[in-house]
């Protein structure tokens, strides 16, 4: 692990955010004039003598340590998000809970957004329970009243923003500005929107965590997760991965790298696709709503244009109430839409979901059966023809 080297165009900040996703983190000439930095497997690290190695001289010590594949990644991501340095992990999930046990102790207490994704609540009610540190769960729209919520052993304050399956907005900068005011650390999801769209440093936050297995990979083949961080929060987060040993494969790194030189590309077209699919689904007769923060429309939309440089292709609509079996109806006819608890690759997913089943600050009281969209790669004309075939088989079941 480490801070991460630059090379000249991921050091240089006048470059725009497509030409640093493209240049960030990679040195051919190091590497006898290879565009992508090569895979580089191995633990064992030499040194040429006794002096090095005993003082620690070379670039590297061992393979857990980083090696030049994770090295590279981690300075593209550095060069992205802004921040004092970047820690990669196996997974979203881990990415998560490696930065709550990096910044709380037992007897500490933590404020997590109500709307958060479901297995980081899991692991604030479970583990984060077991070693003696209080979760409470809070409004996302709070703003700079979080500040009620806030106790003397208030520690950190996590953020989604839009949230989880049902895309509320955060005002990021209010809170973050609060915690900032009071010792406190934030942290933030910030998988929908990745550093190409939002930046959390730039708000104020101290950890900006994201899953890189969605659109970093973007290819449905990759597990990983990525920490950057500021200042003293860098330094705890640094120091737990390094201590907990924690670590990716060269080959992963290696596949997130190539995600990575083309996610300004494929974000647009997931925004654009997006979008026009959610326009789609607001005129239609069968939909309530639409939670899509892009819309006009949408509750956050304000602070979307406010705050961030763009949309994803992941959002949710809310059906005009109809039975059980026609919404299985629905699902089951969908053809391009795969089944399938993921988002951020190249194809399209569905789900249905109801936040009632885990909310617990915060009301879901919605008209009907809710179902989360990921529009991929495809043709919009043919993922709107998916749709509406799907549409009328639910009639077709009432």
């Amino acid at each position: 692990m480490a801070g991460g080297s630059e090379t000249k165009a991921g050091a240089n900040a006048e470059l725009q955010t497509a030409t640093k996703v493209v240049h960030a983190g990679r040195d051919p000439q190091r590497f006898d004039g290879f565009v992508n930095t090569p895979v580089v497997r191995g633990s064992t690290v030499l040194s040429a003598t006794y002096d090095d190695l005993v003082h620690h001289r070379g670039r590297y010590s061992y393979g857990r340590r980083g090696n030049p594949t994770t090295e590279s990644f981690e300075a593209a991501l550095k060069a992205l998000e802004g921040g004092d340095g970047v820690a990669l992990t196996p997974s979203g999930l881990s990415a998560v809970s490696l930065s709550l046990l990096s910044v709380l102790d037992a007897g500490d207490h933590l404020l997590m957004v109500d709307t958060a994704y479901r297995p980081t609540r899991t692991f604030c009610d479970q583990v984060l329970k077991r070693l003696g540190i209080e979760t409470s769960y809070y409004d996302p729209l709070a703003g700079a009243d979080i500040e009620a919520f806030i106790r003397g052993n208030t520690r950190a304050i996590f953020l989604e923003s839009p949230g989880s399956q049902s895309f509320e907005m955060q005002d990021v900068p209010a809170i973050a500005a609060v915690a900032r005011a009071r010792g406190i650390t934030t942290l933030i999801d910030n998988t929908w929107a990745t550093p190409l769209y939002f930046k959390p440093h730039a708000a104020g936050v101290d950890i900006s965590i994201q899953a890189g297995t969605k659109y970093i990979g973007g290819h449905a083949d990759l597990n990983l997760g990525t920490i950057s961080a500021v200042g003293a929060a860098w330094k705890k987060v640094s120091a737990t991965h390094g201590t907990m040993g924690i670590t990716i494969s060269p080959d992963d790194a290696a596949l997130g790298a190539r995600g990575l030189r083309t996610l300004a590309v494929r974000l647009d077209r997931h925004w654009r696709s997006g979008l026009e699919v959610a326009e789609w689904l607001a005129a239609r007769p069968e939909v309530s709503r639409v939670l899509h923060p892009a819309l006009p429309t949408d509750p956050g939309h304000a602070i979307w244009k406010r705050d961030f440089a763009g949309a994803t292709g992941l959002f949710s609509f809310i059906l005009k109430d109809v039975p059980d079996r026609a919404v299985a109806a629905f699902f089951d006819a969908l053809t391009l839409f795969g089944m399938g608890y993921s988002w951020g690759g190249y194809e399209s997913l569905a789900i249905p979901f109801n936040c009632a089943d885990y909310r617990t600050a915060t009301p879901w009281d919605v008209e009907g059966p809710a179902v989360r969209l990921h529009i991929g790669l495809e043709d919009v004309a043919d993922l709107k023809a998916d749709l509406d075939q799907a549409f009328a088989r639910m009639h077709a079941a009432q």
